[in-house]
């Protein structure tokens, strides 16, 4: 067994960076579902369940970002069966985490009731980062929570400065830690406009068609409130460009 000085460094949820490095970097928290790939690390092939768990979960945050919900349901479904073989409720846990990160993303922020069924088995780092998710942040440690949110919940844990800062995400670089920072700094009602403007660029650059519409919604509020109405029509524009189109009567099946 390592020592501890001799683990390779852990990001995210734990994950190894050597994880890391064969996964794509815009989808950070979808890296959570490769954790599920270490719980055999030591194993020179990785069981069945492990590999469908991590393809299954990955596709169906990709799929429920990009607003197709049914694959997302249907693709969450099969990672929770693969997981279910291994009777270990922590990693469930985990997999729940990684959906209701996805919902929060897309200010969904319904009770991540999966979790909350299994939260009596979940790890200290899950916990934690269940607590952030739910905004319940008095007393939580950064230290506990993925990397991407340490500073964000450290500078909001100081008193509150005299002259608000313009913005609480640029130090967040990633597009879904970004996106989930950024909902729940509106649920507390820390958001700035320049925030929603990078909740929107990172999600309109990745393609995630569910949170953008989300965020435009906010935008579109914000602009609305101001009497701008230049500002609205063009927001508009953006959220009319997205809707679903009727399919042409000549348009080849």
């Amino acid at each position: 067994m390592k020592s501890p000085a001799s683990e390779p460094s852990r990001n995210t949820l734990g994950l190894t960076d050597s994880l890391t490095n064969r996964l794509s970097p815009s989808l950070a928290l979808t890296l959570t579902a490769a954790w599920l790939l270490s719980a055999c690390a030591s194993t020179p092939t990785p069981p069945d369940w492990q590999a469908n768990a991590f393809a299954s979960l990955n596709s169906a945050t990709q799929t429920y970002l990009s607003g197709n919900t049914r694959v997302a349901t249907f693709e969450f479904d099969r990672a929770r069966t693969e997981i279910a073989r291994t009777g270990r409720p922590e990693l469930m846990a985990r997999a729940e985490l990684l959906r209701c990160a996805a919902q929060v993303a897309s200010l969904n922020m319904a009770p991540c009731a999966g979790y909350l069924a299994l939260a009596t088995d979940a790890a200290t780092a899950e916990q934690a980062y269940a607590r952030f998710m739910a905004g319940d942040w008095v007393g939580l440690d950064p230290a506990q929570l993925p990397v991407h949110y340490q500073g964000l919940l450290t500078e909001l844990q100081k008193p509150a400065p005299t002259t608000p800062p313009a913005s609480h995400l640029g130090q967040i670089t990633d597009p879904l830690a970004r996106l989930i920072a950024a909902s729940l700094l509106l649920k507390k009602e820390l958001i700035t406009p320049i925030d929603i403007g990078l909740a929107i660029d990172s999600a309109s650059k990745q393609g995630w068609s569910r949170p953008l519409l989300a965020w435009l919604g906010v935008q579109l509020q914000w602009a609305q409130r101001k009497q701008d109405g230049a500002e609205v029509a063009r927001i508009q524009r953006r959220m009319d460009l997205m809707a679903p189109r009727p399919v042409s009567a000549g348009a080849s099946p």
